[in-house]
């Protein structure tokens, strides 16, 4: 601050003391001329130099910003394209797994429903058959038997009830009957028959059970 405001008042003319210590007169051409251009070699080293300067930073950090600018630009839409490309890969998972789990569903069915076709075909010609009691109820034990095979190829068994031991897990008694030929709790009727698949039971058989008190179990 105090050696800029030396310039002002050297340019100024309120001093006349040359930097080596010599006077100069007042309104000596010369010896302004020459403080003139001392003035301007120093401003020339110090102003426009350090504007240019900070013009050129200036600039440089601009071109920096965009540069950065541009890159995340960049980096944005490769992030907003991938999340969208997610997207449509999970929605068709998400529709081929519903579409496997109606495959399977649609092949398991048909697998349960292929053998009974044949036993409903049966029914249809019982009902169109024109002959005796006799022969529609043959036509049914048929049928029926016909049934019963098709349940075995799916692996359903028929609970074994009369004969049996009454048992809770897989039998359901209505009633009982007193007796004095069997012994207490065998299955002497099934109302209902029940069934299993290997060893999942489907629904417990109906059945009536032997009640004799005069039975001692050894």
């Amino acid at each position: 601050m105090s050696r800029q405001w030396g310039k002002v008042a050297r340019w100024a003319g309120m001093g006349n003391n040359r930097n080596d210590g010599s006077l100069v007169k007042d309104g000596d051409p010369m010896a302004e001329d020459t403080m003139v251009q001392g003035e301007e070699k120093e401003l020339g080293a110090d102003g426009p130099e350090t504007i240019e300067t900070g013009t050129e930073t200036g600039a440089d950090a601009a071109t920096s910003l965009k540069t950065e600018l541009e890159q995340m630009r960049g980096e944005r839409d490769q992030l907003l394209d991938r999340l969208a490309r997610l997207q449509a890969e999970f929605e068709n998972t998400r529709r081929r797994e519903a579409k496997e789990r109606q495959d399977v569903r649609d092949y398991a069915v048909q697998g349960a429903v292929e053998p009974f076709l044949g036993v409903m075909d049966n029914f249809q010609l019982a009902l169109k058959a024109q002959g005796s009691l006799e022969q529609l109820r043959g036509g049914v034990e048929l049928i029926l038997k016909q049934m019963e095979e098709a349940l075995k190829s799916l692996n359903v068994q028929p609970v074994e009830t009369v004969g049996a031991m009454f048992d809770p897990r897989v039998h359901e008694a209505l009633g009982s009957i007193e007796t004095a030929e069997f012994p207490d709790h065998q299955v002497l009727e099934e109302i209902r028959r029940g069934y299993k698949i290997r060893e999942k039971l489907l629904r417990p058989a109906l059945v009536r059970i032997a009640s004799n008190t005069a039975v001692v179990s050894d």
